[in-house]
């Protein structure tokens, strides 16, 4: 695989494994920078609108002090019953969110910004996720095992959580939080092209 071009540096706003994981999945070097930003709803604040404000907050904030770079950035929310689902504070609030989930369909929201310069660019992919019926036991189970303790909506997709996912309709990488074709279509609005492992500066 081609490495990504020197020339090109390439910043993720986010501590995430899961989004260093697919972009190292795709051959795009990077370095990790966390964005610290207050991440509180606006009042009355549409999921969608949450997710992409943030993601564009996190790229401005570090291209500020990135000017070169290519900062890359995103934020995923669960919804489900018009209620924003967050990292569970402790196990029994992972539980209660299972329990909400189990046997129904929720959102995914994930949103990605790219910053190049003075250029900002964002979008929004949406996701219906549909779990299977779950009883309390498979649900101490799984939260027993740690996965769901750092994750939006209680759940990693990637890991055991894919054996109560049913049905997905829209981006599986969106889930783990970060969708690549889009990210792809928003470097080449930065003038980035990606060709397989390998960014090439258009402009």
């Amino acid at each position: 695989m081609t490495p990504t071009a020197p020339s090109i540096r390439v910043v993720l706003a986010s501590q995430s494994p899961r989004r260093r994981e697919l972009l190292t999945l795709v051959g795009i070097a990077h370095d990790v920078r966390p964005a610290d930003i207050d991440e509180s709803a606006f009042p009355d604040e549409a999921p969608a609108a949450h997710a992409e404000r943030l993601a564009r907050a996190k790229a401005e904030t570090l291209a500020r002090d990135e000017p070169v770079a290519v900062v890359v950035a995103a934020d995923t929310i669960v919804v489900i019953d018009d209620l924003i689902l967050g990292k569970p504070i402790d196990a029994d609030d992972a539980r209660r969110t299972l329990r909400r989930l189990a046997g129904r369909t929720h959102t995914v929201f994930t949103a990605v910004a790219v910053a190049r310069g003075a250029e900002l660019v964002s979008a929004v992919e949406t996701v219906s996720v549909t779990f299977r019926p779950l009883d309390d036991a498979e649900i101490d189970a799984y939260v027993a095992t740690g996965e769901p303790a750092d994750k939006a909506g209680s759940y990693g997709i990637q890991g055991f959580g894919a054996t109560i996912v049913e049905r997905i309709d829209g981006d599986y990488f969106a889930v783990m939080g970060l969708p690549i074709v889009r990210l792809v279509r928003l470097l080449e609005r930065v003038g980035v092209r990606y060709l397989f492992g390998e960014l090439r500066a258009d402009r």
